[in-house]
């Protein structure tokens, strides 16, 4: 068939395709993966970094001396029995029959969405594309037939569709390392839907509940970038804002091995030996791999920008289908860099498959002045196969993150007959080697003929002083997790490393929303040094999921100090306050600043300035919390507190709160009164009226054992006095000799009913009030203080009342209390991906088929890891 597209139109499409409006870029944002030996991409990092050859020849998949004639050595993924079934809400029964692979896509793509700086929230739902690879040997079923030919069996699944298969179990399975036994008795039924491929990306749709394009691609060992060009295309094309792409590769069957073996495809010796002269075949090898994709302008981190990708295949060819054509593959790449306006000679490097050195030479280093680097993860890890494509974007990723190409192992001489590596227009990387992070490309080929190349740009900003902020403000960091573990695990990272005020606004990103199964919450106060950072706080506690009412109390006269808003002015929210009621109160010849920030003991002793100045800290507060996300359901105020109350309820703003505050203190000033003064008596009612003298009255009951007395200044003064002397806690209150609770004020007694679960949160300059709330209010109620009088650092009490808020159950959004930080954050940021810590209790099934005879009796005989028989037989019908 002839194509009726002219090459006109292909090369506008493609040009379309690879000049994006800004904004609209396509970047990678979030990896995650389990490779050979290595459980994260920071375990993969140091593993290529540290030339260390992954493959290993142990029983893991199979026995090897059952199978002699089949390589040993393979590259084999850890933990495939493992799954945190319940944090996905799958059932257990279910969790058994999915495809292993399936169950690990699972988990990597949460830990690459969050690694982005993002997370699955309570009820968020959002389009995206899910593009999951498997491997592409899958078993063949033929509806009706007689036979599942299981030697093309590369998973636990033996078919596709909705065939259900009856087992009777009836002996023991243990897992892959033998340390747990799992007894299955009984009749089970198995729906073989969940082996399906397309399972493996529609699972992850339906966890995530987004409504875009979820499908399965297979092009043998391409597979991967091809699904990384339908991904790129498809945010191009606004079919979605996002992608997942994911491709994965399990060696579980040693048929599947044999088969190659014949094919003539692998390595007797088991070693990928790219480039090199003594390259024999390959060897097979596992992984599995996650890509969030987003667009630049919604991107928190970026590893690479994807500048374009392309397919095409190689048709009709006299040789075998299985022999690559290097003329076609020098067509593709021609077309690719015309298409994206961009001369092969600007490249610094690429990753290769391997089987295209002569159309690289052909297409890419005709007017080079430079050697072209060339490198290929095959070497360390093995041919991960349809997961291939995935595993060299992962370390083109990590090359431009630490600014070093990771070395490739097995080479020692030049494959005779490329002419580009021995005359010096390729470069094999052989050791980490510094570069300028420039434009890389990958290629990825199927053994059908299906080609596909991508072309990658470092485009991250350079980390400023390695992260280190310029303030002086104490990091609060809050983590969630599935574990106590999980949650210490984050923590502890964070506080082995200076901080990082990149890294942090990530967590902060992450964290602002409740993440449906994380039941253990904890959060870190991290000061900043050069060299490390220092813990001033930390706590971690479970979180039952249960939302708490919340109060907000404002007390009043009493709670003032001097210098009581000096070291809050250093957060920017609470300043803009501050100055803010500065200004309202200037006309009035009030320097509200010098009155909340001056430590002259004096400045106290006239009530304006203490009423004035206990409002607008409680404004300031109110703001943070504010600007935070924490709302009340509930406030309660106290005589000049009951204006915070207003403010809080949006009744009145703040310049209204404010100049309400100066017009009482005006009022009392220009009022005259006897001087009086006002005390806190640790005693009940009771005791408290058959000792009290008649020039001092009980205005107030907190408590149980909290009394507030007032009267004239030297009856309390010798009162306090005698009671402490007699072993009674009794404490002077400063209110400028003019008590608010008192019948020369007014007479008000309050009692409030709060909920045996609440969270009640003191806004005020001291926290007086905790101990009287302690004693007086239900055990399982919160109560948090906002700021200690005369604490060396109330920015620090401040955040520490926060991150008890978080691990309370509330959702603070920290990042709106600290100097902005732009998107996306720098190269360098700490990878988290790997942090991620999963429940993995329980052991699953890994199936593996030997062999399955239909027709009548339809016997068939599986094997788990620990190749247990098991053998079921059923009459035919």
């Amino acid at each position: 068939m002839t194509s009726t597209l002219k090459p006109e139109d292909k090369l506008k499409s493609g040009h379309r395709l690879s000049h994006p409006d800004p904004g609209d870029e396509v970047y990678i944002t979030g990896i995650s993966g389990s490779f050979p030996d290595s459980d994260s991409v920071l375990h993969l990092q140091e593993n290529l970094f540290n030339k260390v050859d992954m493959v290993s020849d142990n029983d893991k998949r199979w026995k090897l001396a059952h199978h002699p004639n089949i390589p040993h050595r393979t590259g084999k993924v850890n933990n495939i029995h493992k799954f945190d079934a319940t944090f996905f809400r799958i059932h257990y029964k279910q969790a058994h029959t999915i495809d292993p692979m399936g169950r690990i896509l699972l988990e990597k793509t949460y830990e690459a969405i969050i690694d982005a700086g993002t997370h699955k929230g309570k009820g968020e739902r959002g389009e995206a594309e899910e593009i999951a690879r498997r491997n592409p040997r899958d078993a063949k079923f033929r509806k009706g037939g007689k036979t599942i030919d299981s030697d093309d069996e590369e998973e636990s699944c033996a078919s596709e569709g909705e065939t259900i298969l009856d087992l009777d179990f009836g002996s023991e399975m243990t897992d892959e390392e033998g340390t747990e036994e799992i007894m299955l008795t009984g009749r089970r039924k198995i729906w073989r839907g969940d082996c399906s491929r397309a399972m493996l990306a529609n699972q992850i749709s339906r966890w995530l509940g987004v409504t875009g394009p979820s499908y399965v691609i297979d092009a043998a060992c391409s597979s991967s970038l091809y699904a990384m060009e339908h991904a790129f295309r498809a945010i191009r094309d606004g079919h979605c804002d996002a992608a997942i792409v994911g491709g994965s590769n399990l060696c579980l069957q040693p048929s599947t091995s044999l088969q190659f073996l014949k094919l003539g495809a692998l390595s007797a010796d088991g070693r990928c030996k790219s480039f090199d002269e003594s390259a024999n075949g390959y060897t097979r090898s596992e992984a599995v791999v996650v890509c969030f994709l987003q667009k630049a302008k919604d991107a928190r981190r970026v590893y690479a920008q994807i500048l374009h990708a392309k397919t095409n295949c190689d048709g009709f060819k006299e040789q075998d289908i299985t022999y690559p054509s290097s003329h076609i593959q020098t067509r593709l790449l021609r077309e690719f860099y015309e298409e994206c306006s961009i001369s092969p000679s600007t490249l610094e490097y690429i990753e290769a498959h391997g089987t295209e050195l002569t159309a690289i030479d052909e297409a890419l280093c005709t007017i080079r002045s430079e050697p072209l680097l060339i490198g290929s993860i095959k070497s360390n890890i093995g041919h991960t196969e349809s997961a291939s494509g995935l595993c060299g974007i992962i370390k083109i990723c990590i090359a431009y993150d630490k600014g070093l190409i990771p070395p490739n192992l097995n080479y020692w001489k030049p494959r005779d007959g490329i002419a580009a590596l021995a005359e010096g227009r390729l470069k094999v990387v052989k050791e980490k080697t510094p570069w300028n992070k420039g434009m890389t490309c990958i290629s990825n080929f199927g053994f059908g003929g299906a080609n596909a190349h991508a072309l990658l740009k470092n485009v991250a900003r350079e980390k400023v002083n390695r992260g280190i902020p310029i303030d002086d403000l104490p990091r609060l960091v809050c983590a969630s997790g599935r574990t106590e573990s999980a949650v210490a695990k984050i923590l502890d990272d964070l506080e082995s490393r200076p901080v990082d005020a990149e890294l942090i606004r990530l967590y902060h990103a992450i964290h602002e929303h409740d993440i449906i199964g994380h039941e253990v919450r904890g959060y870190t106060v991290l000061e900043s040094t050069p060299t490390k950072s220092v813990t001033l706080s930390r706590d971690m506690q479970r979180f039952s999921g249960v939302k708490r009412p919340v109060w907000f109390i404002y007390p009043g006269m009493g709670w003032q100090w001097p210098g009581m808003a000096t070291q809050l002015m250093r957060i920017p929210i609470f300043a803009a306050a501050i100055e803010g009621c500065h200004k309202a109160l200037e006309p009035k010849g009030i320097n509200l600043i010098k009155i909340v920030t001056d430590p002259d003991p004096g400045i106290c002793d006239n009530i304006l300035n203490s009423l004035i100045g206990i409002t607008a800290v409680q404004i300031g507060l109110t703001d943070v919390l504010k600007a935070v996300g924490i709302a009340p359901d509930y406030v309660i105020g106290h005589n000049i507190g009951e204006l915070g109350c207003a403010y809080a309820d949006d009744c009145f703003t703040a310049e209204q709160t404010i100049l309400s505050a100066y017009s009482q203190g005006l009022a009392l000033t220009e009022t005259s009164l006897i001087k009086r003064s006002m005390a806190i008596v640790g005693l009940d009612y009771s005791q408290m009226i058959t000792i009290c003298p008649p020039e001092i009255e009980v205005v107030c009951c907190k408590g149980p054992n909290s009394i507030t007395i007032s009267g004239p200044a030297d009856f309390i003064k010798s009162f306090v006095a005698k009671l402490f002397a007699q072993g009674v806690f009794a404490k002077e209150v400063p209110c400028s000799n003019i008590p608010y609770n008192s019948h020369n004020i007014a007479k008000v007694e309050t009692s409030h009913l709060f909920h045996h679960n609440a969270i009640t949160i003191e806004v005020a300059p001291h926290g007086l009030l905790q101990e009287i709330l302690r004693g007086s209010l239900k055990k399982n109620i919160i109560n948090i203080s906002l700021v200690q009088k005369n604490h060396k650092d109330n920015v620090q009490v401040l955040v520490n009342a926060l991150g008890k808020l978080y691990v309370a159950g509330l959702n603070p959004h920290l990042a709106n209390i600290y100097p902005h930080i732009s998107y996306p954050v720098s190269r360098g940021t700490p990878m988290i991906s790997h942090l991620i810590e999963w429940e993995h209790r329980d052991n699953w099934q890994v199936i593996k088929i030997h062999h399955i005879m239909f027709p009548q009796s339809q016997r068939y005989s599986l094997m788990t890891d620990k190749q247990t028989n098991w053998t079921s037989h059923r009459s035919s019908a």
